[in-house]
């Protein structure tokens, strides 16, 4: 068995095992669904100069450009479907192997491809849902961008509050439950699994620091190397879709091989 199968095959006899296991995804997982990374090269941030929060209250031609940048972007995320990776975890889910994914993607797939909401904890929001930054109205993204198209450039609320997508901007506060929420699940997971995250965002790339303060295994399955590789038990230098179809096929067998033992 050559390396890559060897430390598949060591985080998929992890998380057959049980206990509280705990995954992490970053953007790796999603742009196999088509949606385009943020930070890399190439991404998102290297075409446009990001919207800080501040100017977004504060400027109607800020929440003019906000709106026609999410229109430009809206057509990735209304076509993308959950990828190989998305339904892995939602089956492994459904096998009572995971207690939580904390995701910093903001598209949603994760419940499209079957995981309960209370399951994933989001920690930059979500970008099909719209917010009122006044009276905290919560709104679908598909009525926001129809009203944009229509002519309603930077839209608002009946109560006169700003709309903008339900998703954290640059200079704006992190969602306290949410963070609290998975700095306790980090800190209580006995596997904890980062796939597809480059671990470069604070304060979301604290999670796997503080899984493996708190005892845990740490797996890392990403393409390129992050900031903790060096702490983490196993790395898997692989697609998120591959590596964990794999694991979950492999589960899967560890799993039907428990059964035959039993009968």
């Amino acid at each position: 068995m050559d390396s890559l199968r060897e430390n598949m095959a060591i985080i998929a006899g992890r998380i057959a095992a049980g206990g509280r296991n705990v995954f992490f995804t970053g953007a790796g997982i999603s742009t196999e669904s088509g949606i385009p990374d943020y930070r890399s090269k190439g991404g998102v941030w290297d075409k446009f100069r990001p919207v800080y929060f501040d100017e977004f209250m504060s400027s109607e031609a800020a929440r003019m450009e906000y709106w026609r940048r999410k229109i430009e972007l809206y057509s990735d995320l209304r076509e993308a479907r959950p990828n190989p990776a998305h339904i892995a975890l939602a089956r492994l889910c459904e096998m009572g192997l995971i207690e939580a994914v904390i995701t910093q993607n903001i598209d949603g797939l994760h419940q499209a491809a079957g995981l309960p909401d209370e399951k994933v904890i989001e920690l930059h929001g979500n970008s099909l849902r719209v917010r009122c930054m006044g009276c905290g109205k919560i709104s679908a993204l598909n009525d926001a961008v129809s009203r944009v198209e229509s002519g309603d450039v930077a839209p608002e609320c009946e109560c006169g509050g700003y709309l903008k997508p339900d998703t954290i901007s640059f200079g704006q506060e992190m969602p306290e439950a949410e963070v609290s929420r998975a700095m306790q699940l980090s800190s209580e997971a006995q596997t904890f699994i980062v796939v597809g995250s480059t671990l470069v965002v604070q304060p979301a790339a604290r999670m796997p620091v503080y899984a493996k303060q708190g005892g845990a295994f740490v797996g890392i399955i990403n393409l390129s190397e992050t900031p903790i590789d060096d702490m983490c038990d196993v790395i898997v230098r692989e697609k998120a879709g591959k590596a964990l179809q794999e694991i979950l096929e492999s589960v899967r067998n560890k799993a039907g091989a428990g059964n035959e033992k039993m009968e």
